[in-house]
């Protein structure tokens, strides 16, 4: 199969499923752009890898830095939102900067970046959008108030987005994957079963997301959802 080649802004692309998209696409041949925090995280991950230090809560920085980067790589024609955090509890047991916290992470940083990435990526021939949501935006759980909060808002800008981007060359997809096999488990209470049918990997997202990157132009995929073929969850 011939693949158009593209040049990909990843965020979160140190570790976990951005990281393993990234490793993905470049394998393939495409351009990457590597959003991280911490930058030494990455190896050496070849000639077609541009790593770009961003701390995604600094919000107020992120549309000039973005207009800068669209600047430096005027192909930039895809956009994959990875970077994200977790944290759960009671709704008392958060304090209200950690509310705010992981909202901008998992919902506001991906809409002041496609804010910033829209007007161009309309200009283009052929773009996409791609937001890593989670199985916690189709249905709310006990102790994931806000964590699910901000996966049903990244839903719902989704589905809004998708309509408003309808006539143009922008395609919009959501991919919310089950528990996925990565350090997000490393800080939290709870994590996947050790059978390798309890979880997910980050390279089946990765693929999952190269499939929506590379399909026909012409071709939506509006969402998708994966789950480890037998869910259970492990106290620690």
């Amino acid at each position: 199969m011939h693949l158009l080649k593209r040049t990909i802004l990843i965020t979160g692309a140190s570790s976990g499923i951005g990281r393993a998209s990234a490793e993905h696409l470049l394998a393939q041949g495409h351009t990457v752009i590597g959003l991280s925090r911490d930058c030494s995280r990455f190896e050496d991950m070849g000639e077609n890898f541009y790593p770009v230090q961003l701390d995604l809560s600094q919000l107020e920085g992120l549309p000039e830095k973005i207009r800068r980067l669209e600047q430096q790589f005027p192909d930039l024609n895809a956009a994959i939102f990875s970077a994200g955090i977790g944290r759960f509890g009671s709704l008392e047991e958060f304090s209200y900067s950690q509310i705010q916290a992981l909202m901008n992470i998992n919902f506001i940083s991906p809409t002041f970046l496609t804010r910033a990435l829209l007007p161009s990526f309309k200009r283009k021939n052929r773009s996409d959008l791609i937001y890593i949501g989670s199985e916690a935006a189709l249905k709310g759980s006990r102790k994931g108030s806000i964590y699910c909060a901000s996966k049903f808002a990244l839903r719902g800008f989704t589905q809004a987005l998708r309509e408003e981007c309808s006539n143009d060359c922008v395609r919009v997809c959501l991919i919310n994957p089950g528990m996925v096999r990565t350090a997000f488990f490393d800080s939290l209470s709870f994590e996947p079963g050790s059978d390798a049918k309890n979880f997910l990997l980050p390279e089946d997202v990765a693929e999952a997301v190269s499939y929506v990157i590379n399909a026909r132009k012409d071709m939506v995929i509006d969402e998708l959802n994966l789950n480890p073929a037998s869910k259970v969850v492990r106290k620690k």
